[in-house]
C-alpha cells in the first residue's frame, strides 16, 4: 500500500533559508544581520524556527565563528538551489509582464536582407518586443489586417484604393527571359501569381488587348519562383521594377504591351496603436523613403 502523504510536512520559508545561507557565508550572526538589514536577535529567531522545522541542529556556535553541522550542509545545498530557482522565476515573470508582440505582415519580396537588418536592429533597441512576421500575397495580408490578425502591414495595391498611413509609387515592368524570350511564341506563355494575385488580371487583360492567344505556363505565390520561371524562358510576366534581375529583359510598347501605372506600396496600422508599432512603422517609412530617392 502506498504511503499517505503527511499533511503536516514542513514547507521551508525562503526568508528563513536566506537567513541561514547568509549566516553560513558570513560565519557570524552579527555580520549576517547587517548584510540583511536586520537585527542579530531576529536572525537568531529565524535560525531556531528553521531548526525546529528541520528537526536538526543546523549551525554550531563556536567562540569566534559559526559553521554548519552535517544536516546544515545538506540543507544549505538545497537552500541555495531553491533561492536560485526563485530568482529565475522572478526574472521570467518580470520579462513576461513587459513583453510586447508586434504582428507584422510584408509581401514576400520584402523578405530580404534590408528588411531583416531593419528588424534585427529594431529588436536590439527594443528587446522586450517579440516580432511575429507573416509574408504572403498583399490581398491576404490586407485581409489579415482588416480582421485584426496583424498590427502593421506593407501591401501592394492600386493607387489610392484605400487610405494608408504612408504610400510610395510602385513602378511595374513587363519582363521576359534575356536568354530564352517567350514574347514571340503563340500562344504566349504567361508566368503568374495565383488567381488572387494582384497583377494576374492586368497581365491577362493586356495580352488579350493585343489580340494574342495566351496560356498559363507557370503559377506560383513565390516571387523568387516567378523570377526564376521567367529567367528560364517559361513565359512573360508583370513584376515590380525592383524585382527585375540581370537574367530578365524589359518588354515595351515596341512589343505591343502598354505601360502599367497606378500601383503603390502602402503601409497600414491602426489609429491609437501601441507606440512600438509606431516606432517600427517609422523604420519602414525611412527605409522606403531612401529607396525612392
Amino acid at each position: 500500500m502506498a504511503a499517505r502523504e503527511n499533511p503536516h510536512r514542513s514547507l521551508f520559508d525562503l526568508d528563513l533559508l536566506r537567513a541561514i545561507i547568509t549566516v553560513a557565508d558570513c560565519g557570524s550572526f552579527t555580520t549576517a544581520a547587517a548584510r540583511l538589514h536586520s537585527t542579530q536577535s531576529t536572525i537568531s529567531q529565524k535560525i531556531r524556527r528553521l531548526e525546529e522545522m528541520a528537526g536538526h541542529a543546523l549551525l554550531v556556535r563556536g567562540h569566534g565563528d559559526v559553521h554548519p553541522t552535517d544536516a546544515g550542509q545538506t540543507l544549505l545545498g538545497h537552500a541555495r538551489q531553491m533561492l536560485a530557482l526563485n530568482e529565475q522565476m522572478v526574472q521570467a515573470l518580470a520579462g513576461a509582464t513587459v513583453a510586447v508582440t508586434v504582428r507584422l505582415g510584408v509581401p514576400e519580396d520584402f523578405v530580404n536582407p534590408r528588411t531583416t537588418r531593419l528588424l534585427a536592429d529594431f529588436n536590439r533597441r527594443h528587446p522586450q518586443v517579440k516580432l511575429e512576421v507573416t509574408s504572403g500575397l498583399s490581398r491576404d495580408l490586407a485581409s489579415g489586417f482588416d480582421h485584426g490578425e496583424l498590427d502593421l502591414v506593407l501591401v501592394k495595391q492600386r493607387r489610392n484604393s484605400r487610405v494608408a498611413n504612408a504610400h510610395w509609387p510602385e513602378p511595374m515592368r513587363w519582363v521576359d527571359s534575356l536568354r530564352n524570350p517567350s514574347i514571340a511564341l503563340d500562344p504566349i506563355p504567361l508566368v503568374t501569381f495565383p488567381p488572387r494575385g494582384l497583377y494576374r488580371d492586368d497581365l491577362i487583360a493586356a495580352v488579350e488587348a493585343m489580340g494574342r492567344r495566351w496560356r498559363i505556363s507557370f503559377t506560383s505565390s513565390s516571387l523568387s519562383g516567378i523570377q526564376g520561371a521567367v529567367a528560364d524562358g517559361m513565359g512573360i510576366s508583370l513584376l515590380p521594377a525592383r524585382a527585375m534581375t540581370r537574367e530578365h529583359r524589359a518588354l515595351t510598347r515596341r512589343h505591343g504591351l502598354p505601360p502599367m501605372e497606378g500601383m503603390e506600396i502602402a503601409l497600414l496600422h491602426r489609429p491609437g496603436t501601441d507606440p512600438l508599432v509606431h516606432a517600427l512603422a517609422d523604420r519602414f517609412i525611412r527605409l522606403l523613403d531612401r529607396q525612392q530617392r
